[in-house]
Formats: C-alpha cells, sequence, structure tokens
C-alpha cells in the first residue's frame, strides 16, 4: 500500500514542479510587461519621450491603437517638461463604449506627482469623430484635474487608416486659465505646453 501511495504522488509532484516553472515564466513576462508599459518605469530623465502636439501622441501610441477591436482609455502622464512619465491603460470597453470613473483617470497621475495627463482612446470603428460622451468625459476629467492640480492637455481619439481627433484643436475642450490672484490655483499650474495647430 505504500507503494501505491509514492506512485501516485510521483506524477503529482511532477505536475507541481511544471506548474511552478509556468508561474515562474508568466511572472517574468509580467515583470517584462510592467517594466515596458507601467509608470514605476525609471527612465533617465533624458531620455523620456517628449510629447508637445497631438501629433507626438498619435505617433507614439496611434499604431498600437488603431486597429483595436474594443475600445481602450489610456492616460499618458507627463511632467513640467512635458516628458513623458507613463502609460496606462485605464479602461477596456466594448466594440463602441467604456464606462469610465474619473477616479481612475487619476490614480496613477497622483502616485507618479505628474503635473499633466493626457486622455487617449480608440474607436473601432476607425472614425475619430467626438461622441458627445467624448466630449462629457473631457470636460469632467478636466474639472477634476483641476481639483487635484493637474492638468489635462488634450483628449486625443484614434481612429483607423492614421486618422485622429484632439478635442483641443476642434475646439471641443479648451482648459481652465490658471488665475493670476489666486496663489493656490497658480500653485497648482503646471507649467506644461501644448501646441495646439489649426487642423
Amino acid at each position: 500500500m505504500t507503494e501505491q501511495v509514492q506512485e501516485e504522488t510521483l506524477p503529482d509532484v511532477m505536475e507541481v514542479g511544471a506548474l511552478i516553472d509556468l508561474v515562474r515564466e508568466n511572472l517574468r513576462l509580467l515583470a517584462e510587461l510592467v517594466q515596458r508599459y507601467e509608470v514605476g518605469r525609471q527612465d533617465a530623465v533624458a531620455e523620456r519621450k517628449i510629447v508637445r502636439q497631438p501629433a507626438d501622441v498619435v505617433a507614439y501610441l496611434g499604431a498600437e491603437m488603431a486597429d483595436l477591436a474594443q475600445e481602450q482609455l489610456r492616460v499618458m502622464l507627463l511632467d513640467t517638461k512635458n516628458r513623458l512619465v507613463g502609460t496606462q491603460l485605464v479602461y477596456q470597453g466594448g466594440l463602441n463604449s467604456i464606462v469610465v470613473r474619473l477616479g481612475d483617470c487619476f490614480r496613477e497621475a497622483v502616485r507618479a506627482n505628474a503635473a499633466a495627463i493626457l486622455l487617449i482612446h480608440n474607436h473601432p470603428s476607425s472614425d475619430p469623430t467626438p461622441s458627445g460622451e467624448d466630449i462629457r468625459v473631457t470636460r469632467d476629467a478636466a474639472q477634476a484635474g483641476e481639483l487635484l492640480g493637474i492638468d489635462l492637455l488634450d483628449h486625443i481619439i484614434v481612429g483607423g487608416g492614421g486618422k485622429f481627433v484632439s478635442l483641443r484643436q476642434r475646439g471641443l475642450y479648451t482648459p481652465g486659465a490658471c488665475p493670476a490672484t489666486r496663489k493656490k490655483q497658480r500653485a497648482a499650474c503646471s507649467g506644461a505646453v501644448w501646441e495646439v495647430r489649426d487642423a
């Protein structure tokens, strides 16, 4: 009977060993993904990508997001000199919608002490025309950012074929000016510069 128990547990031990190897490999891949995409990435400041206009954002994320089958909302975090601090996937939605909780848009920005953010999402239909909901989310995110002292520079919608829309360029979003008379609000201004050209 002892031999029978040993024979039954040997394959179980081998399966556990294979499972441990699989978990180790998954953890290695996860660490690689975190290093590549998450805010915790600590590149030298001089090596960080500088983002100054919508075309820079599209050059960085456009090809990756244009052909996705589902909507994704990502947030790019910037320091005061528009250097990329990190990019975070905030939501992945359905074919044509995402339910957005604004706190999730700013969570990593607060952790990383980002001065400004950019909202970027795709339209799987390939048509980057902003919806009323896109405009409302942008306005609400800007208000939340003002309370947190984090500027929302723009909301960019990526479509197919290299097409994109900057809500700021289209005149559908105008960030609030920092009042010079109120010390608290003046201190909250990021200093980040965003170049807007007529479309």
